[in-house]
């Protein structure tokens, strides 16, 4: 049976281009307004959308678009949204590069149990500047992906410092904790040295969801070991395909089912009720500021047609994850309001959650502990 499409939405505040700030119908203030966010991830979760997915920047200078100017950190602001949403998971950026792994291990676990098990953590790695940012200017681009390595593998451990039932918490009987169920890491490598064990135990989907993004083989191979679901960047339809069938090889390699995988691809459709009208929402957008030209973008056009479009995708195996991006200010509006539909009457995306876990949603087994198998 073919997996069911997923969709996320990426909040970006003001938006991810450098003119969108000043259509008059985005606040100004977007990308740091918590009642934005607000807003957006109810609207979302409305659209029954998988994911919120936020990205991250480390090192910034004036010629950055206007969002990243000024930005929430992801962690904190996913952990507020989780109080006003109930289904939708809630996906933070952070960079292997400059953070450090008991610090991820030990905020995503926290947000996984504050969200009752809707967490994902987008593991990346940096720039250089990101790395001058965080004291680690010394690090070469040679050292990025065998830190990442190490990176995972810690958090991975982390995240199995308790079993399951751990925790007996029986007051009549005196006992907190069953010790023998609690596991040390003692993991040293080149770049990390981490006793362990997390001071927080597993959340209801086991532990937090693993994105990431890249086109490397060394991405590839450490995604095929390590990550739940991967971002794949693709000019077209044929890339996208072959891509995914590359990973699909490797993922199948590390005995893994590829069933248990997701491809994601993100897009940033402008539509319309009709393809005039989706026409003057993309020239709309360009008179606010000509002194700077987007492109347009793959998923352009009247509702139908962008709804078929994505189902052309989708039926090719080229993704199993759809993000969206939002370009105009009714981006997110738009695509629920108009494609959602479409895609519910073809019957590739729900109509209700299944779930209320992001890998129960995502259709991703349950990662059982490591010390319990």
């Amino acid at each position: 049976m073919k997996k069911q499409l997923k969709i996320g939405g990426n909040i970006d505040g003001v938006g991810w281009n450098y003119m969108g700030w000043r259509h008059p119908d985005m606040p100004a203030n977007a990308s740091e307004s918590i009642e934005y966010y607000v807003q957006k991830a109810k609207r979302l979760e409305e659209g029954k959308f998988d994911v919120i997915f936020l990205v991250d920047v480390s090192h910034i200078g004036p010629g950055m678009i206007p969002h990243y100017l000024s930005m929430f950190e992801g962690v904190t602001i996913l952990s507020a949204l989780s109080m006003v949403t109930h289904s939708i998971g809630l996906a933070a950026t952070i960079a292997t590069s400059y953070a450090d792994p008991f610090t991820v291990a030990r905020q995503m676990a926290s947000l996984d149990k504050i969200s009752n098990g809707r967490a994902a953590w987008n593991a990346i790695t940096s720039n250089p500047g990101g790395l001058a940012n965080y004291s680690r200017a010394h690090l070469s681009q040679a050292d990025l992906y065998p830190m990442k390595k190490e990176f995972l593998e810690i958090v991975e451990g982390l995240w199995d410092s308790y079993e399951d039932d751990a925790f007996i918490r029986d007051k009549a009987r005196g006992i907190f904790l069953d010790p023998e169920k609690m596991h040390p890491l003692n993991y040293r490598g080149q770049y990390f040295s981490v006793d362990g064990p997390l001071n927080i135990s597993r959340s209801r989907q086991g532990r937090p969801v693993i994105f990431q993004a890249g086109n490397s083989p060394e991405f590839m191979n450490l995604a095929s070991q390590h990550a739940d679901a991967a971002f794949l960047r693709a000019d077209n339809l044929e890339d996208a395909k072959l891509r995914s069938r590359e990973l699909k090889r490797r993922v199948e390699s590390q005995g893994r089912s590829f069933d248990d995988f997701l491809i994601t691809i993100a897009h940033n459709p402008i539509v319309g009720r009709t393809e005039k009208e989706a026409e003057e929402k993309f020239r709309e957008l360009q008179s606010l500021m000509p002194i700077y030209r987007i492109p347009k973008p793959k998923l352009f056009g009247s509702a139908e047609k962008v709804a078929d479009e994505i189902e052309r995708w989708y039926e090719a195996g080229a993704l199993d994850l759809l993000l969206i991006r939002q370009e105009h200010p009714s981006g997110f509006d738009d695509f629920i309001d108009l494609v959602v539909p479409i895609l519910q009457d073809k019957e590739i995306f729900r109509k209700e959650y299944e779930s209320d876990t992001l890998r129960g949603n995502l259709g991703l087994p349950y990662p059982h502990n490591r010390y319990s198998i």
